[in-house]
């Protein structure tokens, strides 16, 4: 069975569909105190699919807690928990001292609840497996940017895919790679969360072509808006953005497209008015190995 919140019901309905899996609602109350009531099916078999995207997480991981909870006291003996958007990733080190790696601190709270995972680009930066933040085995990190590369490819013909930074380079070369595109990666010197500057790589020539800004995920959308505007300067023809965790808080969005911006792709690892590729055959494929 496939157990979804109400907010996800379309994600659910299209990875149900790619999974044959039963999909049915968890029922949520809220009391005037903010508390939160849940409702679980009253019959569950064994083995249960828990969709739980982490986008905006804090309270989300509340309801997660309660959901595994009331799971396991049903008698479910093993929860896969599917967070298409896994957060908290990059604090991975206390930066100044008394600062708390909450990389760690929520992945064992997360393995505390679940017996798998299942999640997608996730942001691992000086953490080299997803299992080593979440002690929970498998733990399990999917890729999407080859979607995202054949979604380029598919609407922009052979553009070059350019990563703002080196953190992008995994992600720009496995898109690269699978749809036989060039890319490059550009170097970035951030200065605070919303300060940011990008260069292109030295001798990148860019006059005339359709680039495709590749990244895992767009928050407050400064670095995409900085390599939207390098490679404009630099006489890109055209210049879209493809990210697979569209968050753009507050005014992101329009940032990007005010620095020039053609189109803006994401997957619906986050229900966003961007989506143009589903990881929801990505996901079911894991799965069926994990069901088996």
């Amino acid at each position: 069975m496939l157990l979804f919140f109400p907010e996800e019901e379309g994600f659910a309905r299209r990875l149900a569909a790619a999974t044959g899996l039963e999909a049915a609602p968890i029922e949520r109350h809220r009391f005037p105190d903010e508390e939160i009531k849940l409702r679980l099916p009253e019959r569950l078999p064994e083995k249960v699919v828990l969709l739980r995207g982490l986008d905006r997480p804090n309270e989300k991981l509340v309801e997660l807690l309660l959901a595994s909870a009331g799971l396991h006291e049903a008698g479910v003996r093993r929860i896969v928990l599917v967070a298409p958007y896994f957060p908290y990733l990059r604090q991975d080190k206390a930066f100044a001292p008394g600062e708390v790696a909450s990389a760690f601190v929520v992945g064992r709270f997360v393995a505390s609840c679940v017996e798998a995972l299942v999640t997608v680009d996730p942001h691992l930066h000086r953490i080299a497996r997803l299992d080593e933040a979440v002690p929970v085995t498998p733990a399990l990190a999917l890729c999407a940017a080859p979607l995202l590369g054949e979604l380029a490819a598919r609407e922009r013909g052979r553009p070059l895919l350019v990563g703002p930074d080196e953190e992008s380079r995994a992600w720009v070369e496995a898109a690269a790679h699978a749809s036989g595109l060039e890319y490059a990666v550009g170097r970035k010197e951030r200065r605070g969360d919303r300060d940011v500057a990008v260069t292109l790589p030295e001798g990148l020539n860019v006059r005339g072509r359709a680039a495709v800004v590749l990244d895992d995920v767009a928050s407050t959308g400064r670095t995409l808006a900085q390599a939207v505007r390098a490679l404009r300067s630099a006489g890109a023809a055209t210049v879209d953005v493809a990210v697979t965790h569209a968050l753009f808080v507050e005014d992101a969005l329009e940032t990007v497209r005010a620095a020039g911006a053609g189109a803006i792709w994401s997957t619906d690892t986050i229900a966003h008015p961007t989506n143009a590729v589903s990881v929801a055959p990505l996901i079911a494929q894991a799965l069926a190995a994990l069901l088996r």
